[in-house]
């Protein structure tokens, strides 16, 4: 059976990491992709984050990675007809800025869009291709910092500058994003211009709902930065990585460490307060104890935990050796890791190698294009019809199918009253508070659109009705611990047996195999194993973890695998098992770090605010209070290349420190990296934020405010797109809801059309599509069996 895009035919105008992984992702699935790139080639082909000296024509480490499987046609700018050819035998067009033959006007997107209607277009843009912003310079490290994914959820340390997540993860997060978009649009037919932007992507990986929270609690997610206890820690022999992310794991932690004394039930700090009273004992502790040792109890005592990752040792851990994580890379030998997913039964493209520059070329001039069929009428919302039963909770899970229900599912959100979903119970809202569990920020940011069932599955009766729930379900998503799935006695065969063509995915932190296969993960677990944490940060301390990207990348990265098993579905009638693990996920996002050592045998380290991009790159403190009464305010300044080091050069008024010939080059820059800190500090620092970006910006100087979070909808860019809906929730009341990191040709107009669900509010109407009566619901809320308050004491025993 050939791959579920087999026949589909991408042309590939986009240059960098984030159009590459988003073909990358596609070419996997089966897609015939087909680079078109200037003469001189995607600049990713000269690319080493390290540093290493690279084959231009063959490309290096990183972009034979991305580039396996593809085709390579070289055009010149000054003649499109081959470009012109391709595009009128291709099913989509991804694109994005970045190269002379991308820049040409008549290549823009609109532009294709007039002549090829019938074409699918993604755009991949720092801001999007239409607004106020839309042609002002950015990097990836600048686009952080606007999003507020530079502070994150209170990440770093409080007397120093906030601390960007290292390792390029917005380009990533952006082609994670455009590939599985770029299907849901094709499961409607296809024919839109789908325009993405990459700092929205980044609010939604980098940032927890931070405007939605702010709005109805009338306060900020944090106030300061400090790193996570006990977090990345120090051992006798290494890092290892503890979290807490629940109340009775941090009271397990106490017990583990020995000191039950610091448990207090009554307490009215939070789990993080709490930790953060008792850090330097628990550190001290922690020092004296071995790696593995620590990893032991705390897997005894199920408090989330894993080995510190990064491109060294990661390919060595044993979890990922025996699930066989890591491949080879086929043209140049590297170690890499294999797909983010697994679908049983479903052939996924073996990686084949990655072309030279213009290697095909000779073979598309010559070749007989077919002109594949063309609709003008794709739905605006692409999954109306399916119905997915969302077993999932916390964010990895409902963020995969929150964008099902944004794009027309009916997502039935299942949840029981004594477990109801995770998010309810974070706002810090006080039990005695009417409707407590319905006031949660995150559960409305997360679950828009959906409907919600309450089920006990301890009981029979309960049992049952989750069964007949799946039988006239199309989809079941579910992010358990798989132990739980096995005690349910809900694997794959058991689903399959109550609905053939079912699909259904599973996202488990470390799969359904291996060593680790039954430890919780939360983000932050997933980010240290993977590499993500490693770096971030300071080089004199610790990795920061992000705290954040764990959850969503493996939300969009199980959507795109949902949607090949669709098509699957859609071409062969039978149904599959996809295995969406978040630590696969991640690991694809990190997979610079493995390249990198593999490929030249340079281990990659966290530089602070510094990178492999940009020099000048880094975060510099300005004048001003801020809104909590402290002088902490930030600006980002990225200088990417020659143009744009003149550009700040004058900005700044050809100071005689910045005339100097040797930061002519980038080069020369990046070894003298300190001293134009000290100078651009200097420059900042009497001058406030507004300041430096009027100053810097419009002469074409990546540079962005360093925003908090809850302040993103004053972002002129945002409101232009209409980034942010507002939502009227009936308990919980009014607030700004993200929405996608998109905009459609063709709409929808609005992506939240109902406020997330009360807790248990569709019961009545979900199960008596299923034939439960009136007397058989009251009867079965009696039992305790449904419901619509969390069963705070227990549930009532069931008489059935």
């Amino acid at each position: 059976m050939p791959p579920p895009l087999d026949g589909y035919t991408v042309v590939d105008l986009s240059s960098g990491i984030a159009g590459g992984y988003c073909t990358k992702l596609l070419a996997d699935g089966g897609a015939r992709v087909i680079k078109v790139e200037s003469p001189e080639g995607d600049s990713l082909r000269r690319w080493s984050a390290s540093g290493a000296d690279v084959d231009p024509v063959a490309g290096g480490a990183l972009f034979s990675f991305l580039a396996g499987s593809k085709h390579s046609v070289v055009a010149d700018p000054a003649d499109l007809g081959p470009v012109e050819r391709l595009l009128g035998a291709a099913d989509a067009v991804v694109w994005s800025p970045g190269s002379r033959l991308a820049e040409t006007a008549d290549l823009h997107p609109d532009r294709i869009r007039e002549r090829h209607p019938g074409l699918s277009i993604t755009a991949i843009t720092p801001f999007g291709l239409h607004g106020p912003w839309r042609d002002r310079a950015a990097t990836e490290f600048t686009l952080q910092a606007w999003s507020g994914g530079a502070l994150g959820i209170g990440r770093g340390e409080q007397h120093r500058a906030p601390a960007h997540v290292g390792g390029q993860v917005g380009d990533w997060l952006a082609g994670a994003y455009a590939a599985a978009l770029t299907l849901a649009v094709r499961a409607g037919g296809g024919a839109q211009l789908l325009d993405l932007s990459m700092l929205e992507a980044q609010i939604l990986g980098l940032t927890y709902y931070p405007v939605t929270y702010y709005q109805m609690l009338d306060k900020p997610w944090r106030t300061e930065r400090r790193p996570t206890v006990p977090g990345v820690a120090e051992a006798a022999d290494g890092l290892v990585a503890l979290g807490c992310g629940t109340a009775q794991q941090w009271f397990d932690l106490c017990a583990m460490s020995g000191h039950q004394e610091w448990i207090d039930e009554t307490s009215e700090l939070s789990i993080t307060e709490q930790a953060n009273l008792h850090a330097e004992e628990l550190f001290a502790w922690l020092r004296n104890e071995r790696v593995e040792d620590v990893r032991d109890l705390a897997t005894a005592f199920r408090i989330p935990n894993s080995p510190v990752g990064n491109g060294e040792n990661v390919t060595q851990m044993d979890h990922f050796v025996q699930r066989g994580i890591f491949v080879r890379n086929p043209r140049d030998g590297f170690t890499q890791p294999g797909h983010p997913y697994r679908l049983a039964g479903i052939a996924l493209r073996d990686p084949e190698p990655a072309p030279r520059l213009g290697e095909h070329t000779e073979h598309y001039a010559a070749a007989q294009l077919p002109v594949p069929p063309r609709t003008d009428q794709p739905k605006p919302l692409p999954f109306e019809g399916l119905r997915v039963l969302d077993m999932t909770t916390f964010w990895a899970g409902p963020s995969c199918t929150h964008i099902l229900a944004m794009l027309g599912a009916e997502v039935i959100h299942l949840e029981s009253t004594p477990r109801p979903d995770g998010t309810r119970l974070i706002a810090g809202i006080p039990v005695s508070e009417p409707l407590w569990w319905e006031r949660s920020p995150i559960f409305s940011g997360l679950n828009t659109n959906k409907k919600s069932v309450t089920l006990d599955f301890q009981t029979e009766a309960g049992r049952d009705l989750l069964r007949r729930l799946i039988a006239d379900s199309d989809v079941v998503v579910e992010n358990f611990t798989p132990r739980v799935i096995d005690q349910l006695g809900l694997d794959y065969d058991s689903v399959r047996a109550l609905r053939e063509d079912i699909v259904m995915v599973r996202m488990p932190g470390f799969g359904l195999d291996g060593p680790w296969r039954d430890n919780p993960a939360f983000a932050y677990i997933i980010e240290d194993a993977a590499g993500l944490s490693w770096l971030t940060g300071y080089p004199d301390r610790t990795p920061y973890e992000p705290y954040s990207v764990g959850d969503p990348n493996a939300g969009i990265h199980a959507l795109t695998a949902l949607m090949l098993a669709l098509e699957h579905r859609r071409r062969t009638g039978q149904g599959a098992l996809v295995e969406a693990s978040m630590v696969d996920a991640a690991l694809n996002v990190a997979a610079e770090q493995v390249i990198e050592y593999s490929a030249y045998g340079a281990l990659l380290q966290r530089q602070g605010n510094r990178g492999p991009v940009a020099a000048p790159q880094n975060i510099y403190q300005v004048s001003g209070i801020d809104e909590f009464g402290r002088d902490d305010t930030w600006v980002a300044i990225a200088v990417a290349d020659d143009r744009q080091w003149q550009a700040l050069v004058a900005a700044l008024g050809h100071p005689a420190w910045a005339s100097a010939p040797e930061l002519a080059t980038a080069a020369g820059r990046r070894a003298r990296h300190d001293r134009i800190d000290a100078e651009l500090a200097a420059w900042c620092r009497p001058r406030s934020a507004d300041e430096v970006v009027e100053t810097l910006w419009p002469a074409g100087v990546p540079v962005a405010k360093v925003m908090q979070p809850h302040r993103q909808t004053e972002l002129a860019q945002l409101e232009h797109r209409g980034f942010f809906e507002h939502v009227e929730h009936p308990a919980a009341g009014a607030a700004a809801h993200s929405t996608l990191p998109i905009r459609l040709s063709t709409g929808p107009d609005r992506y939240h059309r109902a406020p997330a669900p009360l807790l248990g509010e569709h019961n009545a109407e979900v199960l008596g599509r299923l034939g439960v009566d009136a007397a058989q619901l009251a009867a079965l809320e009696a039992d305790g069996v449904i419901g619509t308050e969390p069963a705070m004491g227990g549930r009532k025993k069931a008489t059935t």
